[in-house]
């Protein structure tokens, strides 16, 4: 690794040296594609950093533990989420809102690791620190549903029960199996009909990790 890497002295691809925010935000990014692949308990401050191209070291330094850098990337998975719903919602197109946040819930495959890193959040709700900052997220986008776009309580359930269901079947990694087992293949094409093409192209298949 370059000294320029182990001191967090990162330059983007114009040779333009990134200020504190910006190696920060760069090794999020890298948090969530390897929170993503790996799980909290999986997952290592070192994997981040060599995703990130800076030091364990620098890692460490910025965010204090592993814990502090998975719920930064938890935040950065909710503010990417709720940006592109507001964004969404905004939008003045002959789309039902419902189908336009859907699409832009679909979208969000292409952040490498959100979704997943989403999910493996709740699945720590006892865990003192991450389980509260968990139901948090959850209920501001429960609270986003139901204040900004007006949904009734049974409609913004509806979305969350088919939201659950597209991540599930991205931490499956249901996609290996498209077009090679029957079942799985319906499956996949009743949840993304119009976006096929799409989710096919940007989803991680194999060995494939982030």
């Amino acid at each position: 690794m370059s000294s320029a890497a182990a001191s967090g002295v990162l330059s983007d691809e114009s040779g333009r040296r990134l200020s504190s925010d910006e190696r920060r935000a760069q090794i999020v990014q890298a948090a969530l594609a390897v929170f993503g692949a790996r799980g909290y308990e999986g997952a290592k401050t070192d994997e981040v950093a060599r995703a990130a191209g800076v030091s364990q070291p620098y890692v460490v330094r910025l965010f204090g533990s592993k814990e502090n850098l998975f719920l930064a990337a938890v935040d950065e998975a909710l503010a990417r989420l709720l940006t592109s719903f507001r964004a969404a919602l905004a939008r003045d197109d002959d789309l039902p809102v419902g189908k336009r946040i859907g699409e832009a819930y679909v979208d969000l495959i292409e952040v490498r690791g959100l979704h997943q890193t989403l999910a493996h959040s709740y699945l720590l709700g006892s865990h003192p620190v991450i389980g509260p900052a968990a139901r948090r997220g959850f209920a501001q986008v429960w609270r986003f549903f139901r204040d900004e776009v007006g949904m009734n309580a049974d409609e913004a359930r509806a979305f969350f029960a088919e939201g659950m269901l597209i991540s599930t079947l991205i931490g499956l990694r249901i996609v290996d199996d498209y077009g090679s087992d029957p079942q799985i293949t319906e499956l996949f094409r009743s949840c993304f009909p119009s976006e096929l093409p799409h989710v096919l192209d940007v989803l991680p298949r194999g060995a494939e990790r982030w």
